[in-house]
């Protein structure tokens, strides 16, 4: 069964074709993209959206189209994946993220990678979940920050990347579900 996700001001559900045009202008936007060594044609950005769709199809999770609840637009992507096995920490499930720069500045990717590692823990029952970005990423390591995720202490050359290249040097994140826990029956008790 393929979940969808509803927060206060989003909702992270299943790709439909409306998607894919949005999905590739930001694919292609140099700001949007800026931390990513690859960017895609806009048959790659289509590609890459049926791929995450056809993940979310087979198990019922992925990385999610981001809605907009007020507008009904399309934000970005927001969810789970497992990353490739070459990366050091792997076997795992990451969190991950991109939006459209009009969505920027609200707190959305915020909010969409909590509801998302909240998923993680309550309904596939995820030990640890681990994020990771490029050292220069502060955006997004602030978001990492912001969901309860803690430097791992376990930077790491991305796989295919030269050592010199702006693109190679990566940091990791991670939360248990112990951590999560935690983080949430404090915040009840306050």
């Amino acid at each position: 069964m393929t979940a969808s996700i509803e927060t206060e001001r989003l909702i992270l559900r299943q790709w439909k074709p409306s998607d894919y045009k949005p999905f590739a202008r930001m694919n292609a936007d140099p700001e949007a993209t800026e931390f990513d060594p690859v960017v895609f044609t806009e048959p790659e950005s289509n590609r890459t959206a049926d791929s995450v769709a056809a993940m979310i199809d087979q198990r019922g999770w992925g990385f999610w189209a981001l809605e907009e609840k007020t507008s009904g637009q399309f934000a970005g992507l927001t969810g789970l994946f497992e990353p490739t096995p070459d990366l050091p920490f792997a076997p795992c499930v990451g969190v991950g993220w991109r939006l459209a720069r009009p969505f920027w500045g609200k707190g959305y990717a915020t909010e969409a990678a909590r509801a998302s590692v909240q998923y993680g823990f309550e309904k596939l029952a995820l030990d640890f979940i681990v994020a990771f970005t490029m050292e220069t990423n502060e955006r997004s390591r602030s978001v990492m920050e912001r969901i309860g995720m803690r430097d791992a202490q376990q930077n790491f050359l991305f796989p295919g990347q030269p050592a010199d290249s702006p693109y190679s040097r990566y940091v990791l994140y991670r939360i248990t579900h112990a951590d999560w826990m935690h983080q949430h029956d404090s915040a009840r008790h306050e």
